[in-house]
């Protein structure tokens, strides 16, 4: 059975679901920051899904990669699966902007987290959401 790791669910609200994976909004509101997590217990690294599931995730990230893209027009996108805190399989998506906070370093360990207000937490996700397809379906206080 699936379980989110304690920490994920700590700061990043569900956003939906796609058919493998969970969306998560990381709740700092200086980088539009989405995280995809497969619905696989004991998944620690890319390699450890099996071949179907490895594909789907690959095809989730590309929908969330080109809805962000689309939606917020970054200079730059990172997308990143570290797991050094979080050793859960996690795949982060990172809109990054020239004029942004930590630009052009990671964002990681940089600033003190800004969470976003309910208004600007419900727009982005707004923004992103209509963009991701079908199989997306949006969970809990966005759905």
């Amino acid at each position: 059975m699936f379980t989110l790791d304690p920490r994920l669910a700590a700061d990043c609200p569900v956003v939906g679901r796609f058919p493998l994976s969970l969306l998560l909004l990381k709740d700092e509101s200086r980088y539009p920051w989405f995280i995809l997590v497969p619905q696989r217990e004991g998944l620690r690294e890319l390699h450890d899904l099996g071949e179907s599931d490895r594909f789907r995730f690959f095809e989730e990230s590309v929908l969330l990669s080109r809805a962000m893209e689309q939606a917020l027009a970054p200079d730059k996108l990172n997308v990143a699966a570290l797991g050094n805190r979080v050793a859960q399989l996690h795949l982060h998506h990172i809109a990054r902007f020239a004029r942004d906070a930590a630009w052009p370093d990671p964002v990681w360990g940089r600033l003190e987290r800004i969470p976003y207000t309910d208004q600007a937490r419900f727009e982005l996700v707004q923004q992103i959401t209509p963009l991701l397809g079908q199989g997306f379906v949006l969970e809990g206080r966005f759905g």
